[in-house]
């Protein structure tokens, strides 16, 4: 068990966002599907950001990096942004999603972690 100099936000979706996945084309591949706020909600994103201390810590690094949290998760769905909202703010963003500061990380595996940055792939 290692303790990760990092801490987290979790974040899970809410209804205005299930209602923007639902209203998206079922793709040729069949993977789209209309799911509930509950199925979509039993699996949340960890963002891994720099380790925090105080709550608002918290506050100062979901105000850096929320659109890019926003753009991870509405990629998931379109990956090349036809049918994203037009408008996408601070305020909106808290309307699509809950986020959960986590203060600590541990990672439970023995294999090294492995990094593979997004922009890359």
């Amino acid at each position: 068990m290692k303790l990760l100099n990092r801490s987290a936000f979790v974040v899970l979706p809410k209804q205005p966002f299930v209602d923007w996945t639902n209203q998206l084309d079922v793709d040729a591949d069949g993977l789209h599907q209309n799911l509930s706020i509950d199925e979509q909600r039993r699996e949340g994103t960890v963002y891994l950001i720099p380790e925090v201390v105080l709550e608002s810590d918290f506050n100062q690094q979901l105000e850096q990096c929320w659109l890019s949290i926003f753009q991870n998760e509405l990629s998931a769905w379109d990956e090349l942004g036809d049918n994203w909202p037009q408008k996408m703010n601070f305020e909106v963003f808290r309307q699509w999603f809950d986020v959960y500061p986590q203060i600590m990380a541990i990672d439970l595996c023995e294999k090294p972690l492995l990094l593979a940055p997004l922009e890359d792939v």
